[in-house]
């Protein structure tokens, strides 16, 4: 999209924001883009944010601390607003924007990202709810003791799916879709699927290593299970004694993956340069042979279309989420969710493979090119449209 085009859509949302009277929308998010555990969530909250404060909109955004960054702050064009921790969060979000202490707003945007804010129980404005994907396993993976687990499957599984269940709830793939609908028993005609964006600034170019390398990018906790990638990456460079690779991102479990690294014999060829700046993580996607994902549930797989539209194909787990971020075969491969032995062989095909490899490169183009930024803020902002039109309709 050139940029006379972006315009044009930047104003369109500008029109159709003020038609449905939408001048100051609130978003509530658990984490800031600033947090040094951001992922996908807060990478898309912040986008649209963005793009809706490019059109006009005044946008909020009330996030928890994040620490070594003020309390207030204006971000391309949107304020954001860090209180409370990662627990407090969610009753102080709440009755902050119920009794309007940042202003007045005319919508309201959850992103309901594990543990919901509860918004129908006291919005009154129009109101839509970001749900990227079910957590389901993920609480038991991450909560300790296990009764604090527990806590949070009741509340997904049994206490938040009644009170959500007349929202309008978006998503960003058909697939993650599929699993709300079916895990929380909500009603698939209140559920609209809005696919994340890609910046422009991930494009073909650069040159690929010389030597085969493999890239993962995500968040070094258990949900993405870089441990199943690490052993299959051992195993593949018996294969490949010239492989290399690079696992980007920070977490909790840099320690325990640096061990299994080091028990691997690994050191050498096998890195974790921890958060890469946008410059480095081109260079990466670009310099890749492919990338590859061994996460258990994700609502897309931002990393996978980014890498995609840079010429990298993909080797991911096959999830929801998954389904849609990969054309399966056609601009990467899908592997048992917990086949560490089909991950290798599937990773050793496109390595091996030339033209399975550029096969699938050029279909990683094409499948990208079909998501852009500007339509996912587009995509957003008409369902949140909706819902205030709905509001004000007169009743009979």
């Amino acid at each position: 999209m050139t940029g006379g085009d972006h315009a044009v859509e930047v104003a369109k949302l500008g029109d159709i924001a003020a038609e449905a009277g939408l001048h100051r929308v609130s978003m509530l998010a658990w984490r800031d883009l600033d947090d040094p555990e951001a992922g996908g969530s807060e990478l898309h909250a912040s986008n649209i944010a963005a793009l809706w404060a490019e059109a006009g909109i005044e946008v909020t955004m009330r996030t928890s601390y994040a620490a070594g960054h003020p309390q207030v702050s204006w971000r391309d064009g949107y304020r954001v607003i860090r209180k409370a921790g990662r627990y407090l969060v969610f009753p102080r979000g709440a009755f902050s924007e119920m009794m309007g202490w940042h202003g007045g707003r005319d919508g309201l945007v959850e992103i309901w990202n594990g543990m919901p804010f509860f918004s129908p129980l006291w919005s009154r404005c129009p109101s839509i709810v970001l749900l990227h994907h079910v957590h389901a396993e993920m609480w038991r993976m991450v909560l300790k003791p296990a009764a604090l687990a527990r806590v949070g499957e009741l509340i997904e599984f049994r206490v938040a799916p009644p009170v959500y269940r007349r929202s309008r709830i978006l998503t960003l793939s058909e697939s993650s879709k599929a699993e709300i609908v079916e895990l929380l028993g909500m009603h698939p005609e209140n559920v609209d699927v809005v696919p994340p964006g890609i910046s422009p600034r991930f494009h073909p170019g650069g040159t690929r290593s010389p030597h085969p390398l493999v890239i993962s990018v995500g968040r070094l906790v258990p949900v993405k299970r870089f441990p199943l990638l690490v052993g299959a990456l051992v195993a593949l460079r018996a294969r490949h004694p010239t492989l290399e690779a690079v696992i980007a991102g920070e977490g909790y479990e840099r320690a325990a993956l640096e061990a299994q690294i080091r028990a691997g014999g690994a050191t050498s060829w096998l890195h974790l340069p921890g958060r890469v700046d946008d410059d480095d993580l081109l260079d990466l996607y670009q310099r890749a042979w492919v990338l590859s994902s061994t996460s258990l549930r994700e609502g897309w797989g931002m990393t996978i279309t980014e890498a995609g539209a840079c010429g990298t194909p993909s080797v991911v787990t096959d999830i929801a989420g998954h389904h849609d971020a990969v054309s399966a075969g056609r601009s990467g491969l899908l592997v048992d969710v917990n086949g560490g032995d089909t991950l290798v062989a599937a990773l050793d095909n496109v390595i091996r493979d030339n033209g399975l490899r550029a096969a699938l490169s050029a279909g990683a183009i094409e499948h990208a090119a079909r998501f852009t930024w500007d339509m996912a803020a587009r995509g957003t902002l008409d369902a949140l449209c909706r819902e205030a039109r709905r509001r004000s309709r007169p009743t009979a």
